[in-house]
């Protein structure tokens, strides 16, 4: 069959289909206006009102309070968004509202008034929860089941999330930063407008993904039918997964929030008369994941072609543990800062890079992962679930970096690595008991493979 006479949906490129390529660009895109945002956001907060470029003038804990409120929003509203896809739109359709959503919200954002900046982000809030869930499932809906292609796919979605973060905190956050806050959110709009723009053109690749189920009767009867015991111990292996989620995010989320600030007020970032903008150390952890993600994704490959342990939980209690260790450079960074009164930048250099090894275990795996275990019919429900998990995560961030002001950034940042190290290893031990109840749904791919 020639490639002219192939159905646009089915047509392939570096081995995996085309629609996942439309999907990798929308989410760069769509994360390139996020993470722009989300790399000045704070720092516009707590900046003087007096300064050439005036900010809010809050004080880091109430910047930080805020923070932690809308990253959790952000991400709980992945559940009514993959409520409404699975029960009335569809994946496909949501995703495009979603990002008209997200368009208004940062184009709103430029406007330098009070009512434009709490009602940008409102409409960031409710345009996230639309794409976000639905985008992730429409990846895993790209794979069949048991598709042993389909944890390379997700790797491969997440390195266009991480191209999107990558760039835009270097050009939001120097725009954002020299020329004027409201510029860069403005900027963070444009890059949302042709992110939609690509999503509607590349529609024709995701024909046979993405649809509203309740539109034929045969997936109505299954949309009505109850839960398997086999489906339900899937769904209870998920929801435990999800305290590692939760956890994880938590501790993670300190990169926008407390660590953001640690970087601009207590880190020495002159580099001879330079002084390095600190927006842009917003960029390193999508820069190692770009550099490191295909490596990564090998390493565990390779693990598992050589009959040892790689399942999804294993991967991501790892994670949690090697993202634990970073916070281990955050106290010698406090540490060198209250013995100096100022911390080197490497070892900011050295926490992300750990926290990005980590993330790569964790992040990609557990998107791969919902999608194998949830049933259909809940797909995008229980992808909002997971997305929510991380909204929890990041509020919890924020009460952490708010605890800060009175417990001190030392014991903070070790707390953080001892916790997240204590309870990976915890769950390490009950592995095998949870893995049990996954009924065998990575052995099939072991078996394809």
């Amino acid at each position: 069959m020639s490639s002219a006479s192939i159905p646009a949906h089915q047509k392939e490129l570096f081995g995996h289909p085309i629609g996942l390529y439309v999907l990798f660009f929308t989410e760069m895109w769509e994360r390139f206006s996020y993470y722009g945002m989300r790399a000045i956001l704070v720092l516009y907060l707590v900046t003087e009102t007096k300064e050439i470029n005036p900010g809010l003038g809050w004080t880091d804990g109430d910047a930080l309070a805020l923070y932690g409120w809308y990253t959790m929003m952000v991400y709980v509203m992945s559940v009514p968004g993959g409520y409404i896809a699975d029960k009335f739109l569809g994946q496909k359709r949501s995703v495009l509202i979603g990002g008209i959503l997200l368009l208004i919200g940062h184009s709103t954002l430029a406007i330098e008034q009070m009512w434009a900046f709490y009602s940008g982000l409102v409409f960031i809030v409710l345009g996230v929860g639309m794409l976000k869930p639905n985008i992730s499932t429409m990846v895993g809906g790209l794979y069949k089941q048991g598709d042993i292609r389909r944890d390379k796919g997700f790797t491969i979605f997440y390195i266009g999330i991480n191209v999107g973060a990558f760039l835009s905190s270097l050009i939001v956050g120097y725009v954002g930063e020299v020329h004027g806050w409201h510029y860069g959110f403005g900027l963070a709009g444009i890059g949302m407008g042709l992110g939609l723009l690509q999503y509607v053109f590349g529609l024709k690749y995701l024909s046979q993904v993405g649809n509203y189920l309740g539109d034929s009767k045969d997936e109505k009867e299954v949309m009505k039918a109850p839960l398997t015991k086999v489906e339900k111990d899937r769904v209870g292996v998920l929801l435990i997964s999800f305290l590692l989620v939760i956890l994880f995010w938590g501790a993670f989320e300190q990169a926008g929030g407390l660590m953001n600030i640690y970087t601009m007020e207590k880190t020495d970032r002159l580099i001879g008369d330079w002084l390095v903008p600190a927006s842009w150390f917003q960029s390193i952890n999508a820069m190692f994941i770009i550099f490191f993600g295909t490596t990564v994704a090998l390493f565990w490959a390779n693990r598992k072609l050589k009959g040892k342990v790689s399942s999804s939980l294993f991967k991501m209690i790892i994670g949690l543990i090697i993202m634990g260790i970073g916070f281990f450079f955050m106290t010698g960074a406090t540490a060198q800062y209250e013995a100096t009164g100022s911390s080197a930048m490497y070892w900011l250099v050295f926490a992300y890079l750990f926290h990005t090894i980590g993330e790569l275990c964790l992040s990609p795996v557990a998107l791969s992962f919902v999608t194998k275990l949830a049933p259909v019919k809940y797909a995008s429900i229980m992808m909002g679930i997971y997305f929510a998990m991380t909204g929890f995560g990041s509020k919890l961030a924020g009460l952490l970096g708010e605890w800060s002001s009175s417990l001190g950034e030392f014991t903070i940042f070790t707390g953080i690595a001892v916790t997240c190290v204590g309870i990976g290893l915890l769950v390490l031990l009950i592995r095998p008991k949870l893995e049990a109840l996954t009924h065998g749904v990575e052995d099939e791919e072991a078996v394809l493979s």
